[in-house]
């Protein structure tokens, strides 16, 4: 009875992600989580394929995330980050500079992915009015990208098959680019350059008010899964070279070992001006992300030399910047990762996804099917009825969330086969 209490509790009064609050689909009540299973109250067990949107990569209730956190707790859960600091950003930041590409030089911490991109954003704009160039303030990116909710987020993220098309009016107009060519990895096939010719046409026309490109490497996300050949980011960052654009690798969803390596960029042998991780960066555990910068960029907003009232700091300061907690767990949560054959069970869960989800092809409803790393997409010729397939997904006992016409999976590192072949299954 306090369960039933407790859902009708929540269907009246709290929002959930893109959800109605009137005639609300059905949500089901968690339990607890372990492992790669998640147990609602009634007893069920489902097998999550999600990873909770990209993050738990370790799965739930890891015995030495758990202990990171119940250690720091002993010690703070929180302290400000203006005029303090405390170790475990420090040693953070130092993994963080150890794992990332060595251009990137300088981190600052923020409370979630689309925070990141907002401080990548405002990095990029004060950049070019410490040189000098205020005009250089829009943003060049390409369609079905995602970069989050938040409103300059939102402003480079897909405009018209996006979440945000509602807020068009409101939003910074930016320059978008068509997205890159469809690739799949089995296939091999050769880059076509001229994919970014539309890219290299707009830099020319624009690039005296473009300040940045912002791109998520080799996998687009919520904005239409798509996969795309590496060698489009060496053209890219060949071209802000060239046009002296900044270069920002939106990575919160690709980052730490989802795409085969530990960064998606890695792929392509390429580094950006910004980098941005979130997610995953945690395990899961907690909300926390990162902006990595270069020397190129925090020198430009530091200087003073070209404008003397540059304030010559950067001009963002989270209140739960560095939470101490959510530190702790991240500095574990990579020194889990890096110590386990996560390569190998990547390239696992990958090799059996192609082999699984290709029986989807069979499908007159099946538009496509696409798999990068632990990363598997069947793309539906038309939207799913949400109400219909979440139960039914439920019902054999797995955790999935589609959304329009794409069910995808992202299971934890840790699935097992037989676990990842009753999602595949499922999903047939």
């Amino acid at each position: 009875m306090h369960s039933a209490q407790d859902l009708l509790f929540d269907q009246q009064h709290i929002w959930h992600p893109y959800a109605r609050l009137y005639d609300p689909l059905p949500v089901y009540l968690i339990k607890r989580a372990r492992g790669v299973y998640l147990e609602l109250d009634d007893g069920r067990k489902l097998i999550d394929g999600m990873s909770s949107w990209w993050a738990a990569i370790h799965g739930y209730q890891h015995p030495r995330l758990n202990q990171a956190i119940k250690d720091q707790l002993n010690e703070m859960a929180h302290v400000m980050f203006g005029g303090l600091t405390h170790t475990p950003a420090i040693r953070l930041a130092r993994k963080l500079l150890q794992i990332c590409p060595p251009e990137l030089e300088y981190v600052f911490f923020s409370d979630s992915g689309s925070v990141s991109v907002e401080i990548a954003m405002k990095m990029s704009v004060q950049y070019w009015i410490a040189r000098g160039q205020p005009q250089k303030n829009r943003f060049l990116t390409v369609y079905h990208g995602y970069h989050g909710d938040t409103f300059a987020a939102m402003s480079v993220s897909d405009p018209e098959n996006g979440m945000h098309h509602l807020f068009q009016q409101v939003l910074r107009q930016q320059l978008f680019a068509p997205a890159p060519e469809l690739y799949d990895d089995d296939t091999q096939q050769p880059f076509d350059p001229t994919q970014i010719n539309a890219m290299r046409e707009l830099m020319q026309t624009h690039h005296q008010e473009i300040c940045a490109v912002i791109i998520e490497p080799l996998v687009q996300g919520a904005g239409g899964m798509r996969m795309y050949h590496p060698q489009y980011l060496q053209y890219l960052r060949q071209l802000c070279d060239e046009f002296d654009i900044l270069l920002i690798f939106d990575e919160i969803a690709t980052g730490f070992g989802r795409t085969g390596s530990l960064f998606a960029s890695e792929q392509a042998a390429v580094s950006a001006d910004i980098l941005c991780l979130g997610k995953a960066l945690t395990g899961g555990y907690m909300t926390l992300a990162a902006t990595l910068a270069n020397q190129k960029v925090a020198q430009g907003i530091h200087s003073k030399n070209t404008m003397p009232d540059n304030p010559g700091v950067f001009m963002h300061g989270p209140t739960f910047m560095a939470n101490p907690l959510a530190c702790s767990v991240a500095l574990a949560s990579i020194d889990l990762l890096l110590e386990s054959d996560w390569q190998q069970r990547v390239q696992a869960i990958e090799k059996q996804l192609r082999h699984d989800l290709q029986l989807c092809r069979q499908l007159r409803i099946v538009a496509d099917v696409r798999v990068k790393g632990a990363i598997g997409v069947v793309e539906l010729t038309s939207a799913v009825d949400m109400r219909w397939i979440q139960a039914r997904f439920v019902k054999a006992g797995v955790w999935i969330r589609p959304f329009n016409n794409l069910v995808y999976l992202m299971p934890p590192y840790i699935i097992s086969q037989e676990e990842l072949c009753i999602l595949t299954t499922s999903v047939l």
